[in-house]
């Protein structure tokens, strides 16, 4: 889920806060799914419902992403070359590339590795499943595919299901600019898209778990949410009681989500999860909207988090592994399994931050000088990664 990576220039507190949450609760998922908050201690004084919202919203920050990937990438290029009609293939397929590339190689060369010595956590095992037929996958972007075929593949190679639907969308995204060559008939078939997500998501119930869960068109939907929401952020500039209302109304709709999921279901089915992803609209374009406002103070860690959210997405589960082995091997105290939360979440930044100085940056850096045009110095200054 790699969304846009904006250059310090055009970083934004607010959009940085909610990646931050978005991948916070994934980690917090992935950890809880093994040593889940609500049978430790913690329960004694914090709610059961608080826990679980907490361990089990991993699925829905997934969407979150989509929607501010959609929403910052078409958002970049409106930037960078005025108009959706105007995107230059090369530049955007490059930028693309040098930002997804590095670390998807790395990450599926380290997987090869630890499959081929027979790695505890890391062994594709599974009837049917290889490890070829899983590299060409992930390379393929059809891992999601693969899987819902075949079945789950070991937790590190699980979480590239959503980086393949994201590039497939991407792989259309700047053709379609091109040939419809009119916002408003890029946002009227947006907009057709966004609103079938329920339909979309009901039509999955005869196929299998996984399929359900890592369709192609569903994430599609939540990604063209956000590319939507650009689009009207581009053409609109809302009254600051507008933003306001825009503001407080996605973040009442992301707290119903995920806080209040257990009451919402039984009424919305399936619409919940188009809840989720205009409420995160909401939010996005009110940030938009407040470029000058002040960050929350004491947020900043969590902003850290979201401007690393592709490195940490793609390294996470090496440390959840670790921990989860870890606390087995100390005697797996359940009541005391919250205290492994702590470790592992610095442990999952401190990666991050290594991930991205040593690797994505410099790569990204090295591809785009040689895959990109040169630019004019005067788009310099609004050029933002992607």
């Amino acid at each position: 889920m790699p969304s846009s990576k904006p250059s310090p220039l055009e970083r934004n507190p607010g959009i940085d806060l909610l990646r931050g949450i978005a991948i916070l609760l994934v980690v917090l998922h992935h950890l809880g799914l093994r040593i889940p908050l609500k049978k430790t201690a913690l329960a004694e004084v914090l709610p059961t419902r608080l826990l679980s919202a907490l361990n089990f919203n991993g699925y829905e920050a997934v969407f979150v992403f989509f929607v501010i990937s959609g929403f910052l990438i078409a958002g970049n290029a409106i930037r960078r070359w005025g108009a959706l009609e105007r995107i230059d293939l090369r530049d955007f397929y490059a930028r693309r590339f040098a930002r997804i590339v590095p670390c998807l190689l790395a990450l599926v060369g380290v997987l090869s590795v630890l499959h081929l010595v027979g790695a505890q956590d890391y062994a594709i095992n599974r009837e049917g499943q290889s490890l070829p037929r899983a590299v060409l996958a992930a390379l393929g972007l059809h891992l999601n595919w693969y899987e819902g075929q075949t079945g789950y593949l070991p937790g590190n190679w699980d979480v590239l299901w959503s980086l393949s639907i994201e590039e497939v969308f991407y792989l259309g995204f700047p053709l379609a600019c091109l040939l419809l060559r009119r916002d408003a008939l890029m946002a009227l078939l947006l907009c057709a898209l966004a609103m079938a997500l329920p339909w979309l998501l009901s039509s999955l119930d005869d196929a299998s778990e996984i399929w359900k869960e890592k369709a192609y068109l569903p994430g599609m939907s939540a990604i063209g949410t956000g590319v939507l929401g650009a689009l009207a952020v581009a053409h609109w500039k809302a009254p600051r009681w507008a933003t306001l209302a825009l503001g407080i109304l996605g973040a009442s709709g992301l707290f119903a989500v995920f806080i209040a999921m257990p009451f919402w279901w039984p009424l919305l089915q399936d619409g919940v999860m188009l809840l989720l992803t205009f409420s995160t609209l909401c939010v996005l374009v009110a940030c938009r909207q407040r470029e000058s406002a002040r960050p929350l103070p004491g947020f900043g860690w969590l902003r850290r988090w979201g401007q690393l959210s592709y490195e940490i997405y793609l390294t996470h589960m090496f440390v959840v592994y670790g921990a989860v082995r870890l606390f087995r091997a100390s005697g797996g105290d359940m009541s005391r399994g919250w205290l492994w939360y702590v470790p592992a979440l610095l442990l999952c930044w401190l990666l991050g931050v290594a991930v991205e100085r040593y690797l994505s940056t410099p790569c990204e850096r090295w591809l785009r000088a040689r895959l990109q045009r040169p630019r004019p110095a005067i788009g310099a200054a609004v050029a933002a990664a992607d």
